[in-house]
């Protein structure tokens, strides 16, 4: 230390002018400093040597505790990241964990809207994609140490207007969800004296704190016991009262907890934009620009939205009314076909024609891009399995799909009493038999009734998420999903009977002959 301060004098333009003895002591939150005694007459220039020796220390001192206290700011890159090329440069992009940017799906693969927005973007350019996963409020942090090329994590178009972005991906608002048992709120005065709750440093809790300024007894809190799911099962539990979430996750969080409803918009439409990093690759920004705004985006974007929400939702008045046009429009033509269901399987014509219009809306040259075809909308294998050998013959479809569901509900326990069985065949008919079992076995492990279709639409939206599923050696399903469908073609049948009549073509002797109290007939064999 003595060296280090004559070196100290030394580069400060002083010459030495005392020989003297030093010694310093260091401790936590203070240094010391003493000297040994000086000889008697010591002269001026002694005096004003150990002066200097002070003025010297406190230099020193003062670097020392610098590194202390707060830390520079980053420094941000004084040229932009290279151009992403194919095999030179990745594409390297921050994001934060979340069901619409970037998350494991139920087979362990990473997905997201975004995320696959992004790999869209990344496979036209030709290059590889590097995530930077970090918390939502350390988006910008990231952003700005200049590392990346651009953050895409539902970001809104920021405050200032000096910060390059791309054009809107989409755009979206902020919404209330609510238990469906809960009375529905119209107005955002409703709000007075209610508690919402929305995740810490997303959008709605900003928009929440502006609508507490003229509702100072508007009650608003952070849920910080963990991610967006759990405080959606909050919800559905009624642990809470209302819960503020971005529109578009309105259909997912029906995915996850089908007891919730979304009741009301908090405000206007937002865009949703990605940032790009400081300061930006012109390049890169014009080519993802154009991506962006290309119209052909639509298509894609689309698709990837609809298969990452899933196709089902809860039905509205709108569904309703058109349903009620289709029974007079189109169910004419196929009521003869559903008839001859009823006589081979025994299954109610209303209901069949309920789950023929959820899942194709009484089209038979349906197609879903999974390869499922028909106004029945059966696999190849099962079709295979029932001797089917058109899927688009809507006689084949129609009576092959009452077989199945026959089938179905002979495979639930011998104790499941009606008109459970028949719900609960519906939902296996959803996610396959062997999700279905998997969601049985959860559902004893979680003290509920396998038997019981009001437990089960608590367990089987369970199935899509990690924690669950492996506990019963499963794969993930969208049981949400199954849920929601039962419900709805629940709906659809309960307006059938009160509109349309019973069928009775045949004896029940003769019924008995053509398999209607009996299985689903030969050619398909299912593991119980």
């Amino acid at each position: 230390m003595r060296v280090f301060v004559v070196f100290l004098a030394e580069r400060m333009g002083f010459e030495p002018m005392c020989q003297t003895s030093l010694t310093i002591r260091f401790r936590v939150g203070a240094v010391m400093a003493t000297s040994v005694p000086l000889r008697s007459g010591q002269d001026n220039s002694t005096k004003l040597c150990m002066r200097w020796i002070g003025i010297l220390l406190i230099a020193l001192l003062s670097m020392l505790f610098a590194g202390c206290g707060e830390q520079p700011a980053p420094l941000t890159l004084k040229r932009p990241l290279p151009f992403p090329t194919p095999a030179q440069h990745d594409l390297i992009v921050v994001t934060s964990t979340g069901p619409l940017t970037y998350h494991l799906d139920d087979k362990g693969a990473v997905a997201g809207l975004e995320h696959d927005l992004i790999e869209l973007f990344a496979q036209e350019l030709g290059v590889g994609v590097k995530y930077e996963v970090v918390p939502p409020d350390e988006i910008e942090a990231a952003l700005a140490a200049g590392t990346a090329h651009l953050a895409a994590a539902w970001l809104p178009m920021p405050g200032d207007a000096r910060e390059q972005t791309t054009p809107p991906i989409l755009q979206t608002s902020d919404v209330l969800l609510q238990h469906e048992a809960s009375l529905p709120l119209d107005d955002k005065d409703d709000l007075r004296g209610r508690t919402v709750v929305a995740m810490p440093g997303s959008r709605q809790l900003g928009t929440l704190r502006e609508l507490q300024k003229r509702m100072p007894d508007l009650q608003v809190n952070e849920y910080r016991d963990g991610d967006l799911f759990s405080l959606l099962e909050s919800l559905g539990r009624r642990e809470v009262e209302l819960v503020a979430i971005d529109s578009t996750l309105t259909q997912i969080a029906a995915q996850f907890v089908p007891s919730l409803q979304a009741t009301l918009e908090l405000g206007d439409q937002h865009p949703v934009v990605w940032r790009l990093g400081p300061p930006p690759n012109a390049d890169l920004r014009a080519r993802i620009g154009a991506c962006v705004e290309r119209p052909q985006l639509d298509g894609p974007l689309l698709n990837t939205g609809a298969r990452f929400s899933g196709h089902v939702r809860r039905l509205g008045q709108a569904d309703i009314v058109t349903f009620l046009g289709r029974i007079e429009t189109l169910l004419p033509r196929f009521r003869k076909h559903f008839q001859s269901a009823q006589t081979v399987s025994g299954i109610d014509w209303r209901l069949i024609a309920a789950v023929a219009y959820h899942e194709s809306n009484w089209n038979p040259q349906a197609t879903s891009p999974t390869g499922v075809r028909g106004i029945m909308m059966l696999t190849e294998e099962t079709a295979d399995r029932l001797g089917i050998g058109n899927r688009l013959d809507v006689r084949e479809s129609i009576i092959g799909g009452a077989r199945y569901l026959n089938l179905l509900k002979d495979m639930q326990p011998g104790n499941v009493p009606e008109p459970d069985r028949t719900w609960l065949a519906l939902a296996s008919y959803n996610i396959g038999p062997g999700s279905f079992n998997a969601a049985r076995a959860l559902a004893k492990l979680q003290g509920a009734d396998p038997t019981a279709w009001y437990e089960m639409k608590q367990i089987l939206p369970l199935l899509a998420q990690r924690k669950y599923y492996e506990r019963v050696k499963s794969s993930g399903a969208r049981g949400g999903e199954a849920v929601l469908l039962v419900e709805n073609i629940r709906a659809y049948y309960d307006i059938l009977v009160r509109n349309q009549p019973p069928y009775h073509s045949v004896s029940p002797r003769v019924e008995n002959m053509v398999g209607m109290q009996g299985g689903g007939g030969p050619g398909l064999k299912l593991k119980r």
